[in-house]
């Protein structure tokens, strides 16, 4: 883990150290998502946010009521279908 000081400009522009861009596949320019948590503010990458939803998709794989099919399901018995 890694803490680096990023200066804001006044209209809100920063910018990411070039070898952290390099790192996360950001060299040549991209998208990050800005998450803001109670914690602070947490930036992620397009394929870090893929790798977590796969994460919990995996976590929670399996459970009863966890699939689109028991969700389609529960809500058609819900509505007497």
């Amino acid at each position: 883990i890694m803490t680096l000081q990023v200066a804001v400009t006044a209209n809100g522009r920063m910018s990411l150290p070039a070898h952290i861009r390099k790192r996360l596949g950001l060299a040549n320019g991209g998208m990050v998502y800005v998450e803001e948590t109670e914690a602070g503010i947490v930036l992620r990458t397009t394929s870090q946010i893929v790798a977590h939803a796969q994460a919990l998709d995996k976590r929670y794989a399996g459970e009863p009521g966890s699939s689109v099919d028991d969700f389609i399901a529960a809500r058609a018995t819900e509505s007497g279908a």
